[in-house]
Protein backbone atom coordinates (compact mmCIF):
# COMPACT_ATOMS: atom_id res chain seq x y z
CA UNK A 1 0.00 0.00 0.00
CA UNK A 2 2.62 2.46 0.63
CA UNK A 3 4.71 1.76 -2.41
CA UNK A 4 1.67 2.40 -4.32
CA UNK A 5 1.23 6.17 -2.51
CA UNK A 6 4.54 6.63 -2.77
CA UNK A 7 4.30 5.84 -6.77
CA UNK A 8 1.48 8.47 -7.22
CA UNK A 9 3.15 11.11 -5.67
CA UNK A 10 5.02 11.64 -8.66
CA UNK A 11 8.21 13.02 -6.87
CA UNK A 12 9.90 14.71 -10.13
CA UNK A 13 12.44 16.97 -8.30
CA UNK A 14 12.82 19.17 -5.14
CA UNK A 15 9.97 21.79 -5.28
CA UNK A 16 7.26 19.12 -5.03
CA UNK A 17 9.10 17.78 -1.70
CA UNK A 18 9.29 21.04 0.05
CA UNK A 19 11.39 21.56 2.65
CA UNK A 20 12.32 18.15 4.00
CA UNK A 21 15.07 17.61 1.45
CA UNK A 22 16.50 21.27 3.06
CA UNK A 23 16.10 19.72 6.49
CA UNK A 24 17.22 16.13 5.76
CA UNK A 25 20.66 18.09 4.90
CA UNK A 26 21.09 20.66 8.08
CA UNK A 27 19.88 17.99 10.49
CA UNK A 28 22.44 15.35 8.81
CA UNK A 29 19.84 12.90 8.06
CA UNK A 30 21.38 10.80 5.33
CA UNK A 31 18.81 8.13 5.22
CA UNK A 32 16.03 10.54 4.72
CA UNK A 33 18.26 12.77 1.88
CA UNK A 34 19.40 9.56 -0.19
CA UNK A 35 15.26 8.43 -0.01
CA UNK A 36 14.73 11.68 -1.30
CA UNK A 37 17.12 11.58 -3.83
CA UNK A 38 16.04 8.09 -4.42
CA UNK A 39 12.64 9.26 -5.47
CA UNK A 40 13.42 12.09 -8.25
CA UNK A 41 12.49 11.19 -11.57
CA UNK A 42 15.63 9.99 -13.81
CA UNK A 43 13.71 11.46 -16.98
CA UNK A 44 15.35 14.71 -17.78
CA UNK A 45 12.24 15.48 -19.72
CA UNK A 46 9.95 15.33 -16.49
CA UNK A 47 12.06 18.37 -14.72
CA UNK A 48 12.75 19.99 -18.45
CA UNK A 49 9.82 22.13 -19.66
CA UNK A 50 8.81 21.34 -22.87
CA UNK A 51 6.86 22.90 -25.45
CA UNK A 52 5.35 21.79 -28.77
CA UNK A 53 7.17 23.72 -32.05
CA UNK A 54 5.57 24.24 -34.94
CA UNK A 55 8.23 23.40 -37.70
CA UNK A 56 7.74 25.93 -40.31
CA UNK A 57 8.37 24.38 -43.58
CA UNK A 58 10.15 27.18 -46.21
CA UNK A 59 11.44 26.29 -49.90
CA UNK A 60 12.90 28.25 -52.22
CA UNK A 61 10.03 28.48 -54.58
CA UNK A 62 7.49 29.34 -51.18
CA UNK A 63 10.11 32.19 -50.61
CA UNK A 64 10.22 33.38 -54.00
CA UNK A 65 6.65 33.59 -54.20
CA UNK A 66 6.41 35.50 -50.50
CA UNK A 67 8.76 38.06 -51.67
CA UNK A 68 7.84 38.02 -55.30
CA UNK A 69 11.11 37.03 -56.38
CA UNK A 70 11.47 35.81 -60.12
CA UNK A 71 12.82 32.06 -60.94
CA UNK A 72 16.76 31.86 -60.48
CA UNK A 73 19.05 32.20 -63.23
CA UNK A 74 19.09 28.69 -64.99
CA UNK A 75 22.85 26.91 -64.48
CA UNK A 76 22.09 24.83 -68.51
CA UNK A 77 20.47 25.96 -71.26
CA UNK A 78 17.14 24.77 -72.32
CA UNK A 79 15.04 25.81 -75.89
CA UNK A 80 13.99 28.41 -74.27
CA UNK A 81 17.50 29.97 -73.63
CA UNK A 82 18.27 30.63 -77.34
CA UNK A 83 15.17 32.90 -77.19
CA UNK A 84 15.93 34.99 -74.38
CA UNK A 85 19.60 35.28 -75.56
CA UNK A 86 18.45 36.38 -78.64
CA UNK A 87 16.75 39.02 -77.40
CA UNK A 88 19.31 40.06 -75.34
CA UNK A 89 21.30 40.17 -78.08
CA UNK A 90 18.68 42.75 -79.99
CA UNK A 91 18.58 44.72 -76.67
CA UNK A 92 22.43 45.07 -76.86
CA UNK A 93 22.22 46.10 -81.15
CA UNK A 94 19.21 48.83 -80.14
CA UNK A 95 20.20 49.94 -76.89
CA UNK A 96 23.52 49.72 -75.88
CA UNK A 97 25.00 47.62 -73.15
CA UNK A 98 22.89 48.83 -70.38
CA UNK A 99 19.70 48.02 -72.31
CA UNK A 100 21.37 44.62 -72.44
CA UNK A 101 21.96 44.66 -68.88
CA UNK A 102 18.50 45.55 -68.11
CA UNK A 103 16.91 42.60 -69.99
CA UNK A 104 20.16 40.04 -68.41
CA UNK A 105 18.52 41.15 -65.15
CA UNK A 106 14.68 41.01 -66.16
CA UNK A 107 15.06 37.77 -67.28
CA UNK A 108 18.46 36.30 -66.97
CA UNK A 109 20.36 33.97 -69.63
CA UNK A 110 21.62 30.25 -68.87
CA UNK A 111 25.20 30.44 -67.63
CA UNK A 112 26.28 28.13 -69.69
CA UNK A 113 25.80 26.60 -73.09
CA UNK A 114 26.32 22.92 -73.46
CA UNK A 115 25.82 21.25 -76.43
CA UNK A 116 22.67 19.31 -76.83
CA UNK A 117 22.17 15.29 -77.50
CA UNK A 118 25.60 14.74 -76.19
CA UNK A 119 23.77 13.74 -72.59
CA UNK A 120 25.60 16.43 -70.31
CA UNK A 121 29.43 15.37 -71.98
CA UNK A 122 31.56 18.17 -73.63
CA UNK A 123 31.38 17.46 -77.48
CA UNK A 124 34.82 16.23 -77.62
CA UNK A 125 34.66 13.84 -75.16
CA UNK A 126 31.10 12.82 -76.84
CA UNK A 127 32.62 12.54 -80.06
CA UNK A 128 35.33 10.23 -79.20
CA UNK A 129 33.23 7.99 -77.75
CA UNK A 130 32.65 4.87 -79.51
CA UNK A 131 29.04 4.43 -81.68
CA UNK A 132 28.32 1.58 -78.74
CA UNK A 133 28.96 3.63 -76.10
CA UNK A 134 26.84 6.04 -77.34
CA UNK A 135 24.05 4.04 -78.25
CA UNK A 136 23.93 2.78 -74.48
CA UNK A 137 23.87 6.32 -73.65
CA UNK A 138 20.36 6.75 -75.72
CA UNK A 139 18.85 4.00 -74.35
CA UNK A 140 16.63 5.51 -71.75
CA UNK A 141 15.39 2.16 -70.43
CA UNK A 142 17.53 -0.25 -68.66
CA UNK A 143 18.93 -3.46 -69.79
CA UNK A 144 16.48 -6.43 -69.23
CA UNK A 145 18.15 -9.13 -67.16
CA UNK A 146 18.36 -12.65 -68.85
CA UNK A 147 15.73 -14.77 -68.28
CA UNK A 148 15.68 -17.14 -65.13
CA UNK A 149 14.99 -20.19 -67.82
CA UNK A 150 17.61 -18.94 -70.62
CA UNK A 151 19.52 -22.67 -69.97
CA UNK A 152 16.74 -24.81 -70.77
CA UNK A 153 15.68 -22.07 -74.02
CA UNK A 154 19.07 -22.82 -75.22
CA UNK A 155 18.97 -26.38 -75.07
CA UNK A 156 15.75 -26.81 -76.55
CA UNK A 157 17.00 -24.62 -79.35
CA UNK A 158 20.33 -26.77 -79.54
CA UNK A 159 17.88 -29.75 -79.67
CA UNK A 160 15.36 -28.51 -82.37
CA UNK A 161 18.17 -27.58 -84.35
CA UNK A 162 19.84 -31.01 -84.48
CA UNK A 163 16.26 -32.71 -85.66
CA UNK A 164 15.86 -29.92 -87.98
CA UNK A 165 19.29 -30.94 -89.33
CA UNK A 166 18.66 -34.53 -89.43
CA UNK A 167 15.45 -34.36 -91.14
Amino acid sequence: MQVHTLDKAAIINELKVGTGINQAVHQTRRADFALMLAMFSNDVRDNTPVEQIDEVITTDKLLRQRFQLQEPQALQNDQSSYAISAEQAKQFHDGGLSSAKLSHYLVPDALTYLPEDTHGLPEDIYFNLSGHERRHLADKEPKKLLPADLYQQLVFANRHDQIRAQA
